[in-house]
């Protein structure tokens, strides 16, 4: 009977989690402007890797997609000006990506206007169960005996010299939505 309960909780898990996904990328998109949800975490990753190493590769790995998804991802940020992409010094098959001045712009706007919709996404949760869920869909993400590459570490990113301002504006807009009507 345990078998039937634990097939049962998978696939209801999976199906959440499909659904999820696609409802936040949907909902996401809304609130990061100029920039697709797919798109920001694409550059995203791109500042969380070493400048030298921004290989649609790594691109991919870092955000657990294909590299036919990042290339796609990559081309249309290109086409709007917001990355450029350059032969990489080690590797004669590959590109490095570079964000372009108006590729900042364009994830600083969208990164600043996303506060209010992760500020929404966490407001039923305590920090603590925040905690518990990162863990556990880490867990699941090792299913395949593979680690997530994710974004714990402190990105080099320069903001420019409204940073402090910038982060204060940010971390506000967070506060007030995830507060909002408690």
């Amino acid at each position: 009977m345990d078998n039937y309960k634990a097939l049962f909780l998978i696939q209801q898990i999976y199906a959440t989690l499909f659904s999820l996904t696609n409802k936040i990328q949907i909902k996401g998109d809304e609130y990061c402007e100029p920039l697709t949800s797919r798109q920001l975490m694409a550059m995203v990753a791109i500042i969380h890797l070493p400048e030298n190493e921004t290989t649609l590769n790594n691109i991919a790995k870092k955000l657990g997609t294909t590299k036919q998804s990042v290339k796609q991802l990559i081309t249309n940020l290109e086409n709007k000006g917001y990355v450029l992409t350059v032969p990489s010094q080690y590797d004669k098959r590959a590109v490095n990506v570079k964000i372009t001045k108006a590729g900042t712009d364009a994830m600083m706007i969208g990164a600043e206007k996303s506060m209010e919709f992760f500020g929404m996404l966490s407001k039923g949760f305590s920090i603590e169960e925040m905690e518990i869920l990162w863990t556990l869909l880490k867990k699941l993400y090792r299913f395949d005996g593979e680690e997530q590459d994710g974004f714990e570490e402190e990105a080099e990113f320069d903001m420019g010299e409204d940073t402090l301002e910038i982060q204060k504006r940010a971390l506000n807009e967070f506060d007030r939505a995830r507060n909002e009507g408690k």
